[in-house]
Order: structure tokens, then sequence, then C-alpha cells
């Protein structure tokens, strides 16, 4: 799944306070994949390499090169690929969104929205582009495109330091460049807890509602099922109950250590949060830490949480 993000700084001294520690140069575990996978992302891998050796200099034979060795897990490896890019190509958007996404990974937050924000003053004017998948779909549909991606992700890096505001609008420039559904849908869905996050409910109500009755989805049914639990807005003697019977299985059932569960967790542990339930919230949280699934949005936005609660416990 590619997708997960929101918005404003509260204070100028707060960004600091609110930064987790940069972990660019931590060795983290490979990502659990099946054999299958093993060998498909070696073999594309291979194959972006000897397009790279032809032609070091090429602009998409870097970029190809920095995300296939991102998928298996080489993120600190992909981000000296995309600056090799970046020095080479500094113009160039592609290379400063997909280098802030793996920052993203790598808890490198403030690294994060330097190059996001810069990729978004790049793209200003410019036609928008389909984002290929590294990872296709079930339906090999790309859903995302350059201008989605960079919106998407700067809103989460900036969620994720509570920068609220900004995140929101953020996430509303993404809205209007979305072109199908799936990204309106994720959007919205980030958007819709930041709103809440700054106490205004009716404007995240008034989101809720554009997004059409029976949307397409290809990829992004977990945000769709995250957004209906938030606007059923279940009370604080319902909120448990609630959260196992309208999210789906795959949050409570046999796969709870998917990138799904880690991604409806968070939303249910959050949404707890808001509501005023630390506890509740905080054991949400930490079924989303035990997923392992450590490079996901849900993860990453569910250890930041907890990391904030912990600060003032």
């Amino acid at each position: 799944m590619r997708i997960y993000f929101l918005f404003i700084g509260l204070i100028a001294g707060f960004y600091t306070t609110a930064q987790v520690e940069c972990f660019e140069n931590k060795t983290w575990p490979m990502p659990q994949l099946s054999e299958a996978a093993q060998k498909i992302y070696a073999t594309k891998l291979a194959e972006a390499r000897q397009e790279y050796e032809k032609d070091s200099m090429n602009a998409d034979a870097i970029l190809w090169l920095g995300r296939r060795e991102a998928y298996p897990g080489n993120y600190k490896k992909a981000i000296d690929i995309f600056t090799r890019g970046i020095a080479l190509h500094p113009n160039d958007a592609r290379f400063y969104r997909h280098r802030g996404h793996r920052y993203i990974t790598l808890r490198c937050f403030d690294k994060a929205i330097e190059d996001l924000e810069k990729a978004a003053t790049l793209i200003q004017g410019q036609p928008d582009e389909t984002e290929p998948d590294g990872i296709p779909n079930e339906k090999n549909t790309p859903v995302s495109t350059l201008r989605t991606n960079t919106y998407y992700h700067l809103g989460l890096a900036y969620f994720l330091i509570r920068q609220y505001e900004k995140a929101e609008k953020a996430y509303y420039r993404g809205i209007v460049a979305s072109k199908n559904d799936d990204m309106l849908v994720a959007m919205v869905n980030w958007l819709y807890i930041t709103e809440l996050s700054q106490g205004k409910t009716e404007e995240a109500e008034n989101f809720f509602a554009i997004i059409p009755r029976t949307p397409k989805l290809i990829e992004n049914g977990d945000y769709l099922s995250l957004l209906y639990y938030y606007v059923h807005n279940p009370d604080k003697s319902e909120i448990e109950r609630y959260t196992h019977t309208l999210l789906p299985r795959t949050a409570v059932g046999k796969d709870s250590t998917s990138v799904s569960a880690a991604t409806l967790f968070f939303g249910a542990g959050y949404y707890a949060k808001l509501k005023g339930m630390p506890e509740m919230s905080r054991l949400f949280f930490e079924k989303a830490i035990a997923t392992k699934q450590w490079s996901s949005f849900g993860y990453i936005a569910a250890e930041a949480a907890l990391q904030k609660q912990n600060e003032k416990n």
C-alpha cells in the first residue's frame, strides 16, 4: 500500500521538541517478504542496476535504482542514490519527493519536510504526471501522481510532528490534485483526523461529504473503513465495541501483523485519543507497533503518538 498524513506548528520551539530521533544511520531489519517477493525484488533491482550502469547520468535510471533499493529495505542506500540524483538534476522534483518519503521511513521528519516542500515548489506550474508503481496493485493500475504523492507525504510529515495547520494545507492541495477515488479517500482520511485534532468537527464532516457514496477503490479500502468509523462517532462507552464491529477483520482477526492492521489499529487508537481515552488509545497504538510493520505509516504514526504519551507520563 502507498499511501498515508496532516498539519500547523503550535509554537516555534515546539517543532524541535516534537521531533523524534532521526534514525538515518540505524540498521533496520529487512522487511519480511515471501520467497516469491524476494525473487521479484532481486530481479527488478538487478535490472535497475543494469540500466544505471548503461547511463549513470540518466535521471530515470537513477530514480529507479533508488526506488528498487528501497523496496527490500535498503533505505539509507536509496537516500544516497536520490541525493546523487539531486546533485545531477537539481530541478527534478521526483528525487526530492522520493527522498522525502524515505526520510519519513527513517523518522527524519525535518529532512522529509525540507525535501517535500522543495518538491512542492518545483511542481508548481508544471503538468502533473502519473507515478508508475514499483509494486503494482492487483489491477496493475497506478492511482497516484507526482503531485498527489508530494502533498500526501508532506501532509503526513507535518502531521507526525503535530503541525496540523500545515498538514491541513498539504492535504487540501492533495485533494484538489486527486484524479481518482483512491487518492481522494487517502487524503480525506488523514485530513479528517487532522481537522479533529484542531477541534474542527464540522470541517471534517464537510470533507467526508465530498467522497462519492460508492467510491471506486483499488488500494485504499482501509482508509474508507476508518472514515466510516470516524463519521459514526462512537462515544466513550461504545468505542471498543464499535472498533471491533466496524473495522475490517484484518485488524482484529488472524492477519493482525499486516500493514493493513497497522493502519487500522493506528486509526482506532488516534480516535480514542481524541475522545479522551488515553489507555484505550495506548492499547491500539501498541497493537499497531506489534505488527512489526515498522516502515508503514500506521506503525510510524502510532510510534510517534506513543512517544508523545510517554512524554506526558
